[in-house]
């Protein structure tokens, strides 16, 4: 009888740890993931990657909290590996891009 609830015992501390770890990774993912990063390939260790993201919703590029669009508009980029998808290099890398369509839209 004792043996039987070491078992059990045994079982279910395992099962929890497994699953904390399993929630952990799933966390790391899902913030991957909130930042729209899609993929991300290291080139150089520590110093370049090809990295694949959604593109800014161009409503929000001049408020304090940008938001990335949920479709199709993916901007693939090569440079650092800590390049943030919402941060102030690449607001204002999509602003410029958005001006240039403009004045190609208008300016024929």
């Amino acid at each position: 009888m004792n043996n039987m609830k070491l078992v059990v015992s045994v079982f279910f501390l395992g099962g929890v740890i497994g699953l904390g770890g399993i929630s952990a990774r799933a966390d790391s993912l899902t913030s991957a993931r909130a930042q729209g990063v899609i993929s991300q390939d290291v080139m150089t260790e520590g110093s370049y990657c090809h990295t694949k993201f959604e593109s800014i919703r161009e409503e929000t590029l001049a408020s304090s909290q940008p938001v990335l669009k949920d479709t199709d508009d993916i901007v693939d980029f090569y440079g650092a590996c800590n390049h943030d998808p919402l941060g102030k290099e690449e607001i204002q890398s999509q602003k410029i891009e958005m001006q240039h369509r403009f004045q190609n839209e208008y300016n024929d």
